[in-house]
């Protein structure tokens, strides 16, 4: 695939704690083996904030998933890091270096401004993996790939639906999804993945990340449509395509069967029967 040929990245991280860590960090006293550092920290984040998740900061990904997606906004390729052998390490310098390789092309995340690029941050300090290029520190501030209004170099989803943090979006990419028809979660969510992991279920989390990276690439082209990049007609046109094109790999990469075996159509409510008016409404102003 031609570097030039890429212009976004749209990608999900799926990670676990690391349990030693844990221990060093918050139990230094106890001698808890991992597994014990990371049950009891869980059991203390649900009793205080009525959640387990472990905080990003005592995390390592273990599925990162990408999305290759051209100018016009068409799908080229869906590709898991390191699959299958899914080592942290390996994960996070492919993950740098292909944004590199493909001449740095605009990252796409839903919530990734939060979760997803910290992670993937601080998975490169801890590997001792070199990224100047995203941090730019020699740059202007606002020019900078990390500044949060630089949305040509990292694009949050959901920061675009809530006005850089001005509202609240209950529901997540989940309902995002669900507003067009699509699956949003299956039979995975986030919480689930540290037990999938110590059960060696490594193939259903990247699944899970797989389908999660569709549902972001769908909700990116919606998000064209609203800002004015792209046609609703030309964005049904790259629905079909990408169906098609998942069709044609459903037998070889089970995600893409899961996710076509939960697939819905947008109700489009301007080719209603009923309806007045059967194309959407254009603004009059100039």
């Amino acid at each position: 695939m031609a570097r030039g040929s890429v212009r976004f990245l749209v990608f999900d991280v799926e990670s676990v704690a690391d349990g030693a860590l844990l221990a060093r960090v918050r139990y230094p006293r106890e001698s808890l083996e991992p597994a014990q550092a990371i049950a009891r920290y869980r059991q203390e984040l649900q009793a205080d904030f009525g959640t387990d998740f472990i905080p990003y900061t005592y995390q390592v990904p273990i599925s990162t998933v990408v999305a290759k997606v051209d100018v016009a906004f068409h799908l080229l390729d869906i590709v898991a890091l390191d699959e299958p052998a899914y080592r942290s390490p390996v994960i996070t310098k492919d993950f740098w270096r292909g944004w590199e390789y493909y001449e740095r092309p605009t990252l796409v995340t839903f919530n990734g401004r939060s979760f997803d690029l910290p992670l993937m941050e601080l998975a490169a300090f801890r590997y001792g993996i070199s990224v100047p290029t995203w941090f730019a520190e020699s740059g202007k501030s606002w020019d900078q790939p990390r500044n949060r209004y630089n949305v040509q170099s990292h694009l949050d989803l959901h920061e675009l639906l809530v006005n850089f943090g001005a509202t609240r979006f209950n529901g997540g990419l989940n309902l995002a999804a669900n507003l067009l028809g699509k699956p949003g979660k299956i039979d995975v969510q986030g919480y689930m993945v540290q037990d999938l992991y110590d059960q060696g279920e490594l193939q259903q989390i990247n699944d899970y990340c797989r389908c999660d990276v569709l549902d972001s690439y769908f909700v990116f082209l919606r998000t064209r449509v609203l800002v004015g990049q792209l046609s609703l007609e030309d964005e049904q046109e790259r629905l079909a395509a990408t169906k098609a094109w998942l069709t044609e790999r459903a037998d070889q990469t089970p995600a893409y069967r899961i996710y076509l075996d939960n697939w819905g159509d947008w109700q489009n409510p301007w080719r209603d029967a009923n309806a007045t008016d059967s194309t959407p409404p254009v603004s009059d102003a100039p």
